[in-house]
């Protein structure tokens, strides 16, 4: 089980923690003391206790269905976000990217580096370069540690860091999971950007920071002045002002930070003009200035821009329609898409339309209407992998799986390590396949595993596995899913359960018994302080009903009942 050492690390955050916000201390139980850690906000917690904390508002935000979970999007987020890390003022940081699902304009920083991009945010954006922009923004939060600064100035009586970190459990305390996400999306939950303003010094600061990224990164150093200004006039335009977005009332925008974000951008653009073009970063001098990261299969390549290089639909346009499909009703998007497709100007007759259009029927279950949008986009950009995938796809949900399986096999080959084609291609190998099938799915994910943090990968490899009759590392992998998604208990129980089967060997018992052993303490103090989470909604016990196989949400329990099965 990856992140073996992280269930012992997140007691730090819950010894720290309460189980109500301060935004709701009204509402607090008498009986419940917070612990006193001083005045200091650097000296509250570790860099590694910050990773932690930032882990676990992930999984928690995951359980709450919060979170836009698909490897091609990840991919992309993150190598987007990496290549403005190692731009950045700390390029040897931690850092993590995540697309959130919330419809508001907004984007959040929490500890550990874990930077979220809401869903309306990145469709609301025109180019690469805003995204960017606002992306290298957040990045100067994190790297100038204004969320340290906001909380001491603020004098709060809970540490941040575990508001942040466990709010998501806290706010269902008292009504279980729809209360935390109504909490959530409320704005008084986990973004505590929305409970603790900045500075205006710390959004100055952020944006100069994040301006001098953009521009050593190669994107338009305007975009950040441009993307807010934009904002502010459709705020400007709309009728009273109500519908302002969140965007400008976590980062509130004036005048004078319009113009001197323009004027830092215009003498970064004068300089650049003064530097030499190219590539001027080996791979030897990169290892020296950056810490490895996973995401990014060749570090050279974060350093020049390629967001407008090559023909063929944009990359960026494209993420841009599948953020949307997947973070709405697939029937509605449906039913969008052929709206704008059916208008007689033709302004929206482009491929990434086409392909939005495509994504959302074979969500629907149109697999056949979907292949009639990609297969003209696919012939005239054959070598384009997001459109090939999407053609795969189309083709399996339409029941065409020896076509489907090629196209994913071509594509694997080309990508060996691609987690978007391995997942894609080992669901189809798995879905009515043959055993030697489902062990060639396995086969191919489980290198994928070792550094990963992503629910539905787990999930794959245990469907494959448990196809294979490999029915003990499927049942690890099951375990290691729920965790990851915020179901501690549900982990807990299904490696019990796992644990009281009659065919394991020595090493399987070992390292079942190890995973057991590592998430006892974490579970025990989720109890002990009465913390609700999704799989655990009184806070102290569970039925054995919740167990079993099948599938519960996005979390599938898949062996039987039976241990000696």
């Amino acid at each position: 089980m990856p992140h073996r050492n992280l269930h012992k690390r997140l007691l730090t955050a819950l010894a720290a923690a309460t189980v109500a916000f301060a935004a709701g201390a009204q509402d607090r139980p008498d009986d419940i003391r917070l612990p006193d850690l001083g005045s200091s906000a650097n000296a509250l917690i570790s860099p590694q206790e910050a990773q932690d904390y930032g882990a676990m508002m992930l999984q928690q935000m995951r359980a709450l269905d919060m979170v836009v979970d698909d490897p091609l999007l990840d991919d992309y987020i993150n190598n987007l976000g990496f290549r403005l890390v190692a731009n950045s003022a700390k390029p040897k940081d931690h850092f993590a990217f995540f697309i959130a699902k919330d419809p508001v304009i907004n984007a959040f920083s929490a500890p550990g580096g874990y930077i979220g991009m809401n869903s309306g945010l990145i469709i609301i954006t025109r180019s690469e370069d805003e995204l960017a922009a606002v992306m290298a923004h957040e990045i100067g939060h994190i790297t100038q540690n204004h969320l340290q600064r906001a909380y001491e100035a603020a004098k709060k009586d809970t540490p941040l860091m575990a508001l942040i970190a466990l709010g998501a459990i806290a706010a269902g305390g008292a009504a279980g999971g729809q209360a935390a996400a109504a909490t959530l999306l409320g704005g008084q939950g986990v973004l505590m950007q929305k409970q603790i303003n900045f500075t205006r010094k710390d959004e100055a600061e952020a944006d100069r920071t994040g301006i001098e990224t953009l521009s050593k990164s190669g994107y338009d150093p305007n975009a950040m002045a441009g993307f807010f200004a934009r904002m502010e006039d459709e705020m400007s335009a709309d009728s009273g002002g109500i519908n302002v977005p969140s965007l400008l009332l976590d980062h509130p925008v004036t005048a004078q930070r319009i113009s001197d974000a323009k004027a830092r951008a215009g003498s970064l653009i004068a300089a650049q003009k003064l530097q030499p073009s190219g590539n001027l970063l080996d791979k030897e001098s990169w290892a020296k200035q950056t810490a490895p990261i996973v995401y990014v299969k060749d570090a050279t390549s974060l350093l020049p821009s390629s967001h407008s290089a090559g023909k063929g639909p944009s990359t960026y346009l494209l993420m841009r329609e599948r953020v949307r499909v997947l973070s709405d009703d697939a029937y509605r998007m449906s039913s969008f898409y052929a709206g704008l497709l059916g208008r007689q100007d033709g302004r929206f007759n482009t491929p990434e339309i086409h392909y939005g259009y495509a994504l959302a029927l074979i969500r629907s279950g149109q697999g056949g209407k979907a292949i009639t949008q990609l297969q003209p986009l696919v012939d005239k950009n054959p070598d384009n992998l997001v459109l090939r995938l999407a053609l795969a796809d189309a083709r399996l949900q339409d029941g065409q799986r020896a076509a489907a399986l090629d196209i994913y096999a071509a594509l694997n080959t080309e990508s060996p390590r691609n987690k978007a084609i391995g997942v894609a291609y080992a669901n189809a190998l798995t879905q009515g396949g043959s055993k030697a099938q489902a062990e060639q799915a396995a086969s191919m994910l489980r290198p994928m595993l070792e550094d990963t943090d992503e629910p539905g990968l787990f999930t794959a490899y245990a469907r494959a596995s448990e196809r294979a009759d490999q029915a003990v590392r499927a049942g690890e992998a099951y375990a290691q899913a729920s965790y990851l998604s915020g179901r501690p208990f549900d982990a807990m129980e299904q490696l019990k359960t796992l644990l009281k089967r009659n065919d394991l060997d020595y090493y399987a018992r070992a390292r079942i018994q190890a995973h057991i052993a590592e998430l006892t303490p974490l579970v025990m103090e989720l109890r002990k302080r009465r913390v609700s989470t999704d799989d655990n909604p009184d806070g102290t016990s569970q039925t054995q009903q919740q167990f079993g196989s099948g599938c519960k949400g996005r979390i599938c329990l898949g062996w039987g009942a039976n241990p000696g099965q």
